[in-house]
């Protein structure tokens, strides 16, 4: 396993990330996957004898019971090397404070995520969607005294757009508060707009890209084909979203190619492209099973030429 330095941080990150949307599995998220407590730790300890240092969560998933997984799963196994990262921004009740990233919802949601994971610190805490709302000198604030209590160690974003990502940026350096050191975005084979701004910021600016749904909900996997509706297809999970079906399916005719000229998946070849690509940290993976996770923990040795 590679290891890299997220951003202008001194923190390395392992070139891939467990996700963990599929642990629980209930309301919307059970079109993603349902992995009890018992297939969560195989997984887990899979991921962490393949030398992954870094499991990404968030407050939203199953509405909490993914990270409440993660903090039984890990039990004893959480040493050192081992990361953590959860994020908050979404709605998780029905209350008028229950969605946001005002000082309120920001503070109550890390400590209940650190009960749920049970331990005292989250290693990367992300703000998992933009809030209009809430001032951003508010929302940085509020993260400044989460790091000084020692709740949280490094900060990121997700979801942001270029603007987004300076404006919060220039808020953190004219007042000396934590900034991004990291940022999670869509980023496939198949949709490509972060190249337009989010990957230029991101090297110019010293953030570390963390890529979720590299394969595009497993659609870059080589299991579908045309005409073939997908597992979340079926299941109502309509994301990442599809720009173009037909340059869809013409890339997975490629990666299905090159699969085969090289003896490995489809899957390894999309993620092997991606880690290629400038300030690319580490990629997001999930698995419904442990066979799906290894396949893909085989992309982090998969060197491709550049006729590749």
């Amino acid at each position: 396993m590679e290891y890299r330095t997220l951003g202008r941080s001194g923190l390395k990150v392992s070139t891939l990330t467990l996700g963990t949307m599929t642990f629980g599995g209930t309301g919307p998220f059970a079109a993603v996957g349902k992995s009890d407590l018992s297939e969560a730790s195989r997984i887990i300890d899979t991921c962490i004898d393949a030398g992954i240092n870094l499991i990404d969560t968030a407050n939203v998933y199953s509405n909490g019971l993914s990270e409440e997984i993660v903090g039984e799963a890990l039990g004893g196994k959480r040493k050192n090397d081992v990361l953590i990262a959860s994020k908050a921004r979404m709605r998780i009740g029905n209350g008028p404070n229950d969605e946001g990233l005002s000082r309120h919802h920001l503070i109550r949601e890390c400590e209940r995520s650190l009960k749920r994971l049970k331990t005292d610190v989250i290693d990367i805490y992300f703000l998992h969607e933009w809030d209009g709302v809430t001032p951003l000198e508010e929302t940085i604030a509020a993260l400044d005294t989460l790091v000084s209590q020692g709740k949280i160690r490094y900060v990121g974003c997700s979801n942001y757009s270029g603007w987004q990502v300076m404006k919060a940026l220039s808020i953190s350096d004219s007042h000396h508060q934590p900034r991004f050191v990291t940022q999670q975005i869509h980023y496939t084979l198949e949709a490509r707009e972060a190249e337009y701004e989010l990957l230029p910021i991101s090297v110019d600016q010293g953030l570390g890209v963390l890529v979720w749904s590299p394969l595009a909900g497993g659609l870059l996997s080589g299991k579908y084909r045309r005409d073939s509706p997908t597992a979340r297809q079926l299941g109502g999970w309509s994301e990442p979203p599809i720009r173009d079906e037909d340059r869809l399916w013409r890339i997975v005719d490629v990666l299905v190619e090159i699969g085969k000229a090289r003896g490995v998946s489809a899957a390894q070849v999309a993620l092997a492209w991606l880690l290629g690509r400038p300030a690319v940290s580490s990629l997001v993976i999930g698995a419904r099973n442990e066979a799906q996770l290894k396949d893909n923990l085989a992309a982090a040795s998969l060197m491709l030429s550049l006729d590749e």
